[in-house]
């Protein structure tokens, strides 16, 4: 058993998005969210991930502007952290050491150098009681600093950060917790209390003196009220719930109110940009929508679709290699892990969706992909309970046309009970679906045939009933080759073969109904990998038919890596979950992690790698060709990385241009590929010593554009160096102006002798006497073809020669 610190557990894409409110830069170009431990920045125009503020080790729970510099923001973590950023550039400026978790962040301009905090009181150990404290900055040239000065401001306020706002001027904070609003009062040091009303909103007027306060109330939400937020200006107010609209109330017309229905999940927070053009808001389905401020949704940051439970396995589409699970109702979600981005959903129910608690809806259950991601299969039910069961299977073929799946075949009576599994064969020539259901029956579906002609048609029926004694089936499984399909009846394993429907065998040895149910793969195709609810993993030869090995262990989740032989097996034990990786020919694993997380893993994929890594360590050799993903029951999407590709990816996110300053754009990796070939045959043509060397000038275009815009100077200032950086010194030898203008004079005899040449042959031509004459020239353009010999072209050969 080999355990190694070199591998560790990471959040990777897919964290989510609306934990924090959204902030929106000064001039409306980014906008800023925290996701897992990271600060990601967003374009507002093109609704693109631009880059990534690296350096939190925890969750990251608040971020706001500086108020002193608008280029700049602050981001505090569970880590105890507060860092500061320059966020154009992707820089980190300075860390402060804070030493306690943190969950909320706030500013303020009055207070200079000082950041307000939200904090676990040191009595609580659930976290759920917090104060507010400030805490003053030290001035230091270092880059991490410990903040030790650190003042309580109020205790037991809200942990939802939306619940805490500064007023104008900095000189009080509110706070609400339950239905009481408090107002505190720097100057005073006086904290004022007033009550609230559920559902409704009010607006205080005259706060400042207790007893002569005055407040309207507003109402429209049918529930609670999520979110509140004023407009710069202040003569709007923006509100948002569960209905998923955003209101907007405009102050003093009680009865004007504007909508923005539909826009997804429900709403959690709301921004607005400092002036008041943009607004952001946050949804419980991980989504961020921009919207101008005339009430037009301008942009969608779409993140990992997050729900209460992911029913459906954990698929890879083989052709986008994109990770595909539940999305938002009715849907499945195309989500890019490379790029972090979601791609698209695909709608699988096809009804409208109707947020209203306590009503049952269609749910995708199951989905799987065949081998080459040509065919789809859905399973989509209503009804939690057996008699009013409703569920369709439908099949979906890949158009090519548009890039996207569509329904081919829907069966309304596939099974006569609940579908509890189902896979396709992996074999390339035949496809072939295989469902098991509650009714103690498995189906084999295929495409049809014509009666007629015999020859395939566009649909799928089906092809094959099986069953053993009437009892249920839990699982069913294709080898890698398709030659054999694993049924499981409850402790009972079935062998069938594809072609004729013949059960082959049966294995029953191991006590308890079957859970999970898997083959080897590659050089382990033989073996055959079960786990039971009798806490045992059990492992077959399917050759001899003989149990091979068994062991002990309580797996939650069993999962082969379709590109090698290992296997994952995740282990539920002690209020914590442990990862075995291990190949079916050896019962000892080749890689153990202790405690991945905390909650229970159910859902799990092998995510095939780009660029396979080349590592020959034994425990880290299962990570060179895919990668492991995982989902907890709190829905964290985590993986396995090792220190290598770490160092890999963080030197992949500092390199920013490529080739003497080519940017790595869309037209470069187009374009990329006959460069380097380009480049390589100037190489084989030029050696090393006769190559150009670099001009002072691409030298300086290369600093001009590296440098932040922030920190040059003014551009008057580098107009004449950026115009001089392209003009190229005359290193030939100056002539004597006398001889040039001598030089002159004997190019106009010159010329003119050659025009009486010309008019000559002009006669001759016209008598018939000359076949072909030099064309006669005008005498502007005989001086613009003399201008002509004296320019010097010298400067174009050290060009061609540096082209690359």
């Amino acid at each position: 058993m080999v355990e190694t610190s070199d591998i560790r557990v990471v959040r990777c894409g897919g964290s989510k998005v609306n934990l924090t409110p959204p902030i929106i830069s000064n001039d409306s170009r980014f906008v800023l969210c925290a996701s897992g431990d990271l600060v990601k920045v967003y374009s507002t125009r093109t609704e693109e991930w631009l880059h990534s503020l690296q350096g939190h080790t925890n969750q990251v729970t608040g971020i706001t502007l500086n108020p002193a510099n608008h280029l700049q923001v602050y981001s505090c973590s569970v880590d105890g952290t507060v860092k500061l950023w320059d966020f154009i550039d992707g820089i980190l400026i300075k860390t402060f050491v804070i030493g306690c978790p943190l969950f909320a962040i706030y500013v303020s301009e009055k207070h200079t150098g000082v950041l307000f905090l939200h904090v676990s009181m040191a009595t609580d150990s659930k976290n759920e009681c917090f104060q507010l404290v400030s805490v003053h900055l030290p001035k230091s040239a270092e880059q991490e600093v410990e903040a030790k000065e650190m003042s309580a401001v109020s205790s037991h306020i809200s942990k939802n950060p939306s619940c805490t706002a500064f007023g104008r001027g900095g000189e009080y904070i509110a706070f609400a917790r339950h239905l009481q609003l408090n107002v505190y009062f720097f100057r005073k040091q006086k904290t004022y209390s007033f009550f609230c009303v559920y559902g409704k909103i009010r607006l205080w007027r005259n706060f400042i003196h207790k007893k002569e306060y005055t407040y309207s109330t507003q109402h429209w939400h049918h529930n609670a009220v999520n979110t509140l937020c004023f407009t710069p200006e202040g003569t709007h107010l923006l509100s948002g719930g569960i209905e998923s609209v955003l209101v907007q109330w405009q102050y003093g017309a009680d009865n004007r109110k504007e909508f923005l229905p539909r826009l997804g999940g429900s709403i959690l927070h709301i921004s607005a940009s400092s002036d008041g053009q943009l607004f952001c808001t946050s949804h419980s389905d991980n989504k961020i929508t921009v919207i101008e401020s005339s009430f037009k949704v301008c942009g969608v940051i779409q993140g990992l679709v997050k729900g209460d439970a992911v029913l459906t396995d954990l698929m890879i589409d083989p052709r986008s290699k994109a990770l595909v699970l539940n999305g938002k109702p009715g849907h499945l979600q195309f989500y890019s892990l490379l790029r972090d981005k979601h791609l698209y959903n695909l709608d699988i129910v096809q009804q409208e969706y109707i947020y209203e608690a306590g009503l049952d809806q269609f749910e995708v259950v199951k989905a799987a992909f065949d081998i080459k991601g040509s065919w789809l299969a859905t399973v989509e039910e209503r009804g939690k309970k057996s008699s009013d069961l409703e569920f369709f299977l439908k099949l979906w073929a890949f158009d090519e046309r548009t890039q996207s799946f569509v329904l081919n075949t829907t069966i309304t009576a596939a099974h006569t009970d609940r579908i509890i599994s189902m896979c396709f064969s992996s074999s390339e020539e035949t496809t072939m679906l295989v469902t098991a259901a509650e009714d103690s029956q498995f189906k084999a579906w295929c495409q049809g045939a014509d009666a007629d002609t015999q020859q395939d048609q566009n649909f799928w029926s089906c092809d094959f009933v099986g069953s053993y004694h009437k009892l249920n089936p839990t699982n069913c499984s294709f080898s890698a080759d398709s030659s054999l399909l694993a049924v499981s009846f409850q402790e009972v394993i079935t062998i069938w073969s594809p072609d004729t429907w013949e059960m082959l065998t049966t294995l029953c040895q191991p006590p308890g109904v079957i859970r999970d149910l898997c083959f080897g793969r590659l050089s382990c195709s033989k073996y055959l990998l079960g786990t039971t609810t009798k806490n045992l993993l059990c492992c077959w030869n399917l050759l001899t038919c003989e149990l091979e090995w068994s062991t002990s262990v309580d797996v939650s989740k069993l999962q082969p890596d379709p590109f090698s032989e290992n296997v994952a097996a995740f282990s539920y034990q002690s209020k914590h979950t442990d990862l075995f990786v291990f190949k079916p020919s050896e019962p000892r694993p080749l890689f153990t992690n202790k405690n991945v997380c905390s909650e229970k893993v159910h859902r799990a994929v092998f995510v095939p790698r780009e660029e396979p890594l080349n590592s020959c360590d034994e425990s880290t050799q299962w990570l060179n060709r895919s990668q492991l993903y995982f989902l907890t029951q709190n829905m964290d999407l985590l993986t396995f990385s090792t220190a290598t590709e770490e160092d890999r990816m963080l030197s992949s996110s500092k390199q920013l241009v490529i080739d003497d300053s080519v940017a790595v754009t869309p037209f470069y990796l187009l374009l990329g590929k006959h460069r380097q070939q380009q480049q390589k045959l100037n190489t084989q043509s030029h050696p090393a010593a006769d190559k150009p060397q670099q001009t002072q000038g691409s030298v300086t275009i290369k600093e001009l554009l590296h440098t932040p815009a922030h920190v040059l100077p003014a551009a008057s200032v580098l107009c004449s160096m950026f115009v001089n950086s392209f003009l190229i010194s005359n290193t030939g030898v100056q002539q004597d102006p006398l001889r040039e203008e001598m030089d002159s004079e004997k190019e106009e005899e010159d010329s003119e002798e050659e025009m009486e040449a010309c008019d000559s042959q002009q006669e001759l031509r016209a008598q018939g006497s000359v076949d072909e004459v030099t064309p006669k020239l005008s005498k502007a353009q005989e001086r613009e073809l003399k201008r002509v010999r004296k320019t010097d072209f010298s400067w174009m050969a050290g060009l061609i020669d540096s082209k690359p």
